[in-house]
């Protein structure tokens, strides 16, 4: 015996519901440490922000450091490093105050490993976007530690931006 025919009130509809809340905003997150590589980043992010009408949230991260001396191992003073991570943030925002062009633009000071905050950062991200290199102590590399971590784990695209001496060199 053939299935009785679908009638249309017991089938379900052609057109897709549509959900009526807006759409969440669009995000840029940029991964800045205060070199020059970094400020080239959210110089590239800018730009690309203006191009697909996203926002930008500049992150920057510090970990805890420790130091020894004669007397031991002790802890560099947290309000300190995160006071000194603020300025980082905002004299990178002072450098691009100009080149906003209407991008609206966001910052955080994250304690925590830089490749960690950023990769959970990508997960409500459109775009990550970081330098080449940073502050790291191996400038020979092609691109740094942060970068290569970033863009093997991250959950959205990620743009590693070499600096302009870079492309000089080659």
């Amino acid at each position: 015996m053939a299935a009785p025919a679908a009638t249309p009130s017991s089938s379900p509809s052609a057109a897709p519901d549509h959900d009526s809340s807006p759409a969440p905003p669009r995000q840029i997150v940029v991964g800045v440490d205060g070199s020059d590589n970094s400020a080239q980043a959210l110089r590239w992010a800018l730009a690309e922000a203006r191009l697909r009408a996203d926002a930008v949230e500049l992150v920057h991260c510090w970990q805890v450091s420790t130091y020894g001396d004669m007397s031991g191992m002790g802890a560099y003073p947290g309000d300190l490093l995160q006071k000194s991570a603020e300025e980082v943030v905002d004299r990178l925002l002072a450098d691009v105050a100009g080149e906003s062009g209407g991008v609206t633009i966001t910052s955080r000071v994250v304690v925590g490993s830089p490749a960690h905050v950023l990769v959970e950062a990508s997960g409500v991200a459109d775009l990550l976007v970081v330098g080449r290199r940073g502050h790291g102590g191996f400038l020979s590399l092609v691109m740094g530690s942060v970068a290569q971590q970033v863009t093997a784990h991250a959950h959205c695209p990620v743009v590693v931006v070499a600096d302009a001496d870079a492309n000089a060199d080659e």
